[in-house]
């Protein structure tokens, strides 16, 4: 019998801070309206940092600037409901948005977008959509940051070898 390959299902993930607050949406999830920072799945043939551009522009209409890498992260969660047992690779970036472009709709399921202070972030775990919302956060506070390169994205990414 041959095993089955493990695979985590990896993400992107914004850290915006302006002024003090912190940009974060407020999603519908299987289970219920839940907070999250803007973060999505990774497309095939996107780089981490084009991913991360592209989710935030589709959870807050805003574009997003990445100046740094926060952290990678690796969290598992288990769906009460289902019993869906998904292990997360997460590449969270700090950076900056601009304003949000005039007519874009927000991405299936974001309900609005919210920028809240750290203690608001704080007070309101039990709406996180991971524990990786205020941890993405604490680490942004703490001063981490990584230089964008350390995420290297080969060229095989967007034309795989075997294609070329």
């Amino acid at each position: 019998m041959t095993p089955i390959r493990w695979s985590p299902s990896v993400t992107v993930a914004a850290i915006v801070e302006d002024g003090g607050r912190f940009l974060l949406v407020e999603e519908h999830t299987p289970e219920g309206l839940r907070l999250n920072n803007p973060a999505g799945h990774l497309d095939p043939a996107e780089s981490p940092l084009q991913g991360v551009v592209r989710e935030v522009l589709e959870e807050t209409a805003r574009t997003f600037t990445p100046t740094a890498l926060l952290g990678v992260y690796l969290s598992r969660f288990v769906r009460p409901a289902s019993g869906e047992d998904v292990t997360y690779l997460r590449f969270a970036f700090c950076g900056g948005v601009g304003e949000p472009e005039p007519g874009r709709r927000l991405d299936d399921g974001i309900v609005r977008t919210l920028w809240l202070t750290p203690d608001e972030v704080r007070a309101s775990a039990a709406r996180h959509r991971s524990p990786l919302v205020l941890r993405c956060l604490e680490d942004h506070l703490a001063g981490r940051r990584y230089p964008l390169d350390l995420v290297t994205t080969d060229p095989s990414v967007y034309a795989p070898v075997g294609l070329r």
